[in-house]
């Protein structure tokens, strides 16, 4: 980068830096847009309103990774830095407002979509303005750069095109299939564009940074499921405590710590590893790009999922005017329950073979057993669907644990080590300096 960029009390990142408290206080407004994003399905349950979800998540996450590579490139708390932070993340906030009225304006208020084309425009607009004050003294990255800011432009102008054009020329499924498909160029044009002019910028300074950043993403997306299991719209009300209730209690809570454990356990630490142990820049970037950029963002999908389809099921139990364990989910709810947790397995199965060329074959067995079990599971009861489901995950828990063997020990012995010695180096630095 050149001699000029760094001004403004704009400070580069460095290998050994993590996560700032201010890029934590940022993503407080992700946990409220992915709370927000599943209004987009639970109050109109529907194929097309779940790909609309899809699509507002993939944008959505396309925010956020400008926030976690401009964290990883500069020090997000130095400088000039927090202001500019603050103005996007206020933007953020109304980007996640405008959600359920994204795809259709309603009556009364700014229009939706025009407001969620115009807050994504200034986001985006912002992270990449920040990537060109710091690439100014260089002329290559800059002209790359040129090519790179117009993309905002393009795509908020396609999720403009979305809301204006399809009414006009079409009606009902044809214009809504129109809708869908501007608004998957514009992700598209994003992604793999972004992707392809934005080479110079996949430079992960700090792989500890990086992998942290997207760990903390998954933690928030777990959140989400157990605030979606306990706070449903009339649990609040007060509500009988149950039997059923306790078990379905329990249940979702066994299997939101199955899934924070066949990430957390071994997968996410052997991943850093990885990405530490990549010392190319080029082959660092790819790896960052394949394994978190974009095979965290099923993960992350994947937990929404099932936060969604869990979503006021204890309300269900202790509802005295319902069956005791509640009624059948139908094959749509159960898509949403099953395949989210589906998916997410099968996102961690990639990333492993992508990153550590090994194919773990329990989660690819699980989800081949959820899927013989989804007829039945559309069938009975909801709370016997998630004890279904719940018994699925814990076996594989049990099961993958039992079989990681010497590689989990040596995986999490080193990343032990790892976090032993920088305690230590901290520790010896505070008693010099302090």
């Amino acid at each position: 980068m050149g001699s000029g960029g760094w001004s403004l009390g704009v400070r580069p990142g460095a290998p050994g830096s993590r996560t700032t408290r201010l890029e934590l206080f940022y993503d407080l407004v992700f946990v409220y847009a992915f709370l927000n994003v599943t209004t987009l399905t639970v109050y109109y349950p529907s194929p097309v309103n779940l790909c609309r979800c899809l699509l507002v998540l993939g944008l959505l996450w396309w925010c956020w990774t400008g926030f976690a590579g401009l964290g990883n490139a500069i020090r997000a708390d130095q400088g000039v830095l927090p202001l500019v932070g603050f103005v996007t993340i206020a933007a953020t906030f109304l980007l996640a407002l405008s959600m359920p009225g994204a795809f259709t304006d309603r009556p009364g208020g700014l229009n939706g979509p025009l407001v969620f084309a115009s807050c994504y425009f200034l986001v985006r607009a912002s992270q990449l303005a920040v990537f060109g004050w710091v690439a100014r003294g260089d002329p290559v990255r800059l002209r790359r750069w040129a090519w790179l800011a117009g993309l905002p432009v393009v795509a908020a102008a396609l999720l403009v095109a979305a809301a204006l054009v399809p009414p006009r020329i079409a009606h009902d499924g044809t214009a809504t299939a129109l809708q869908l498909a501007f608004w998957a160029a514009a992700l598209t044009l994003e992604y793999v564009a972004g992707t392809s002019l934005g080479g110079a910028y996949w430079v992960v300074v700090s792989a500890g940074h990086w992998a942290e950043r997207h760990a903390l993403m998954v933690l928030i997306a777990l959140g989400e499921s157990i605030i979606a299991l306990g706070l449903g719209s009339k649990f609040v009300t007060g509500l009988p405590l149950t039997w059923p209730v306790v078990v379905a209690a329990v249940t979702g809570i066994a299997i939101a710590a199955t899934l924070w454990w066949v990430y957390f356990d071994v997968l996410a630490l052997a991943v850093e590893q990885a990405l530490h142990r990549a010392r190319d820049p080029v082959a660092r970037a790819r790896l960052a790009r394949d394994a978190y950029t974009y095979l965290h963002l099923p993960i992350v999908t994947g937990v929404i999922f099932f936060a969604l389809g869990i979503k006021d099921l204890l309300v269900e139990a202790a509802d005295p005017t319902s069956p005791a364990w509640g009624e059948p989910l139908g094959a749509f709810w159960i898509l949403v329950l099953y395949g989210g947790v589906g998916l997410y397995l099968l996102s961690l199965v990639a990333c492993g073979v992508r990153v550590l060329r090994v194919l773990r074959w329990p989660p690819v067995v699980a989800v081949a057993l959820l899927a013989v079990l989804s007829p039945l599971a559309a069938r009975i009861g909801a709370l016997h669907a998630l004890l279904l489901l719940g018994v699925v995950c814990v076996a594989l828990v049990v099961v993958e644990t039992r079989g990681e063997g010497r590689r989990r020990h040596r995986v999490r012995q080193l990343a032990l080590a790892e976090q032993t010695e920088a305690e230590a180096e901290a520790s010896r630095w505070r008693a010099e300096h302090l």
